[in-house]
């Protein structure tokens, strides 16, 4: 049995990823004309938006003011907030690796402050007394360097961890870190192609019978 699990944030735990397509889409459409594709999109999820903003500049042929643009996005974002719910299984999932001593981390791309306020808001802060943000590395995902951070905060081994990511950024991240890496695709991430080395799997509850599951039971310890 592993010793520690690794969640993502964004995407993995609660689907902000959806979200936040449909809004860079509406604001680009609305001021710019500009059509962003889920294809285009998707390369980004789990990483920064940088070269989002360098691929929609090379197009439009100018240069957009990423301040002003992430200020319209962010406030379109608080109107559905609320909206927000975690993945289906992620709660229950959560539960059984705490009743089994099984200790919990979040690696994320996104800030500390973001983390901790929707982990706040769904009762989860609890669960994660190490969280490595964009705030404690100098370069997120898919560089390594947020996972090997956790992986040191937990005093685990690579071996001794499993991660769970939806992106392919975060999944080479862990990959690269050395961690197994279950998958678990949301929409906006589901038609990407991943590394072979990652687990794909189709919710939580694949996640708890590949960990969780007794030998006895069919399942498959890892």
């Amino acid at each position: 049995m592993k010793k520690a699990v690794i969640f993502d944030f964004d995407g993995t735990i609660i689907d902000t990823e959806s979200a936040w397509f449909d809004i860079y889409q509406q604001i680009l459409k609305e001021r710019h004309g500009f059509n962003l594709t889920l294809d285009e999109f998707v390369k980004v999820v789990g990483s920064t938006d940088g070269k989002l903003f360098d691929r929609i500049e090379e197009t439009l042929g100018f240069t957009l003011d990423r301040a002003e643009f992430h200020e319209l996005l962010n406030a379109r974002f608080e109107i559905i907030r609320e909206q927000l719910t975690l993945r289906d299984g992620f709660l229950e999932t959560a539960k059984q690796l705490e009743a089994r001593g099984i200790a919990m981390a979040v690696a994320s791309s996104s800030t500390r402050d973001w983390i901790e306020g929707f982990l706040t808001k769904y009762g989860l802060i609890g669960y994660f007394p190490i969280i490595v943000s964009a705030d404690d590395v100098e370069t997120v995902k898919p560089d390594p360097a947020i996972y090997l951070t956790a992986l040191d905060r937990l005093g685990v081994t690579a071996d001794e961890a499993i991660a769970v990511e939806d992106s392919y950024n975060g999944s080479i991240a862990a990959i690269s870190a050395g961690i197994h890496c279950f998958i678990i695709p949301n929409d906006v991430t589901r038609s990407l192609s991943f590394h072979e080395k990652g687990q794909l799997m189709d919710s939580f509850a694949d996640f708890d019978y590949a960990l969780l599951g007794q030998p006895e039971d069919g399942g498959a310890r890892i």
